[in-house]
């Protein structure tokens, strides 16, 4: 007997996300130095051993712990939606995204206090980050996706009526 899941790809999408962000968040406090860095490309892209206390960018860094229960709060109303809804193809990816990349970084926060980022762009000194906020910038991406797609839909209909 086989179960169907609602929404599977929202589930894989999120899992995946999950996995590669705390994979890489333990290779990185398992390899560097707090504030170790490792330049890939010098000068333009290196890997280096940062903790945030905040959200992106280090905003709210003195915000006292409530974030990872926002942070709970993001995951749980994403679970009930995949639960709940019919999503498009891109809306089960970039839910599944979303809910990977909160979940990574609700981990940190709950566990450690703090969230490990290691991504560093220093051509354009762009703020270190990790693998959990690109996941949920590639959600986002994906929505903005769904959402063209679905205005597309509705104006060929409304063309349509007429």
């Amino acid at each position: 007997m086989r179960i169907r899941v609602k929404n599977q790809t929202f589930w894989y999408a999120a899992l995946l996300s999950l996995i590669i962000d705390q994979a890489s968040k333990f290779l990185t406090v398992q390899f560097f130095d707090l504030g170790q860095t490792l330049p890939l490309l010098p000068g333009v892209f290196h890997l280096t051993y940062f903790t945030n206390k905040g959200a992106a960018f280090s905003l709210f860094s003195n915000s006292g712990g409530w974030l990872k229960w926002i942070s709970l709060g993001v995951s749980l109303g994403l679970v009930v939606l995949a639960l709940r809804a019919n999503l498009s193809r891109w809306e089960r990816v970039g839910y599944g995204c979303i809910l990977g990349g909160a979940l990574g970084n609700g981990v940190d926060r709950f566990v450690k206090a703090e969230v490990v980022d290691l991504l560093d762009f220093r051509l354009i000194n762009f703020p270190v980050f990790n693998l959990a906020d690109v996941a949920i910038n590639i959600g986002i991406g994906c929505l903005l996706v769904a959402a063209f797609q679905e205005r597309q839909r509705s104006d060929r209909a409304q063309r349509n009526k007429r």
